[in-house]
């Protein structure tokens, strides 16, 4: 016997026992059924034209990635290997490549390599496409599609085909899958300088961070000259972590509020999670680039509106949103857009990001002048800033500036590999005087693994 059809009608029917409130709510429940009723048409037409035979499951799963879809580009609804990939981002681990990748109209775009992985040391860079995976055409793929096909178990090749600006042709690059942990924060000494890389926000980076200060102060025997904390290509993760970071480097005030779309505002201020300064006051610099979003965003932003660190390198990615996760069911989460958040002045870094108060570029890269940069403002589908960006314009990163005139194969040839690095550890250094700048910016000899 067949089943009959849904209608919007019946819907109605069946509701009609309900009081209205008022007559305009009658009227906006009218415009609603009307447009279930143009769903279900669509719905019912697609199940019984369709040259193939389709599910209900898969129809109601695209529907619903549709509407998210026409929301922003970080709400989705996550089943089965998504759903995995979601809980990955947070507290486990995986066998893959170690890239963050997103989608760029129809193209997956590697926003940034997490260091010491498979992509980041066969030089993969932010802004390149994925062309092919394994020789199989990665456009028209769905991003958890062609995540799924980047991991698998450790030991294991993948190669990819890339698409890199002022390239003529496609790069082929061939790695060994890895199990990637996510390792949130590394930490060295250089010279006097406690220097601390924290490359994402999952469980216990606060916790992780607090010990590397730490960690720093026991390996010199007294107090550093001060940090560099390193935020570059570091894509964001729990709001929770973001601000046990910023409480380490304050003792009071706000450190971000979110405000959804309601009129209330919910506020989140220091020593909620550590009491106290634990870099005691010490020199901060912080450096970003275009793959500082999110989380490190809140961080970087925090620090600089209460004055205690000073944001280096070049303008962030400017996330400026809030996701919540809403459990569904056995593997469905839907994670869905509900506030936006504001640094301690009430900056919304949603478009513009957060300004570095010194622009360093990273010369160390001999392409970065020609590299396009992916940022919040060129996703399509983006959350608008509520205020006016300069006149609708940003400042472009690209501006030259005669302090930075030195080239890549000229800064190797010092000994530099990585140019805002130590342009942030000189900052810092300088105020030990010309002896702790030699020996803070000092290459870093890397033994050979046994």
């Amino acid at each position: 016997m067949r089943r009959p059809l849904l209608t919007a009608t019946a819907i109605v029917a069946a509701m009609s026992a309900i009081p209205l409130a008022t007559a305009a709510m009658a009227a906006a429940d009218t415009d609603t059924f009307r447009e279930f009723d143009q769903f279900l048409d669509v719905f019912n037409r697609v199940k019984a034209n369709y040259v193939d035979k389709v599910d209900d499951k898969t129809l109601i799963k695209g529907a619903i990635q549709g509407m998210l879809a026409s929301l922003d580009p970080h709400s989705v609804y996550e089943t089965g290997i998504e759903y995995d990939n979601l809980r990955i981002m947070t507290d486990g681990a995986y066998g893959g490549l170690g890239l963050t990748v997103g989608m760029d109209d129809g193209a997956v775009k590697i926003i940034s390599p997490q260091e010491d992985t498979p992509g980041d040391r066969a030089g993969i860079k932010a802004g390149d496409l994925i062309l092919r995976i394994n020789g199989e055409l990665a456009y028209g793929l769905t991003l958890d599609q062609a995540v799924t096909k980047m991991r698998g178990p450790a030991g294991s090749k993948v190669t990819l085909s890339l698409v890199r600006a002022g390239r003529d042709k496609p790069i082929d690059v061939t790695m060994v899958r890895e199990r990637i942990v996510q390792k949130p924060v590394k930490w060295e000494v250089r010279g006097d300088v406690g220097y601390i890389n924290i490359n994402t926000f999952s469980k216990d980076t606060g916790a992780e961070t607090r010990a590397a200060i730490a960690a720093i102060t026991a390996a010199l025997g007294h107090k550093p000259l001060g940090y560099v904390v390193d935020l570059r290509n570091n894509g964001g993760g729990l709001l929770t972590e973001a601000i046990a970071v910023s409480d380490l480097f304050l003792d009071h005030g706000e450190i971000v509020s979110q405000r959804g779309r309601g009129t209330d505002i919910d506020r989140y201020y220091a020593e909620s999670m550590f009491p106290g300064d634990a870099a005691k006051g010490l020199p901060v610099v912080v450096l970003t680039d275009a793959g500082t979003a999110s989380a490190s965003e809140i961080v970087a932003g925090a620090l600089q509106d209460h004055h205690r660190g000073l944001v280096m390198g070049e303008r962030s990615f400017g996330k400026g949103s809030v996701q919540s996760v809403i459990e569904l069911g056995p593997q469905r989460a839907l994670k869905i857009t509900t506030a936006r958040y504001y640094t301690p002045s009430g900056h919304s870094v949603q478009e513009g990001g957060i300004e570095p108060d010194i622009r360093v570029p990273q010369l160390s890269d001999p392409d970065y002048k020609d590299r396009p940069v992916v940022r919040e403002a060129d996703l399509r589908q983006h959350l608008m800033n509520e205020v006016k960006l300069d006149n609708g314009k940003l400042e472009e990163d690209s501006k030259d500036d005669p302090r930075f005139t030195a080239t890549a194969e000229e800064l190797k040839k010092q000994g530099v590999e990585d140019f805002q690095l130590n342009y942030a550890l000189k900052t810092v250094a300088r105020l030990g005087g010309p002896a702790q700048v030699a020996a803070a910016t000092k290459p870093v000899v890397k033994t050979p693994a046994k």
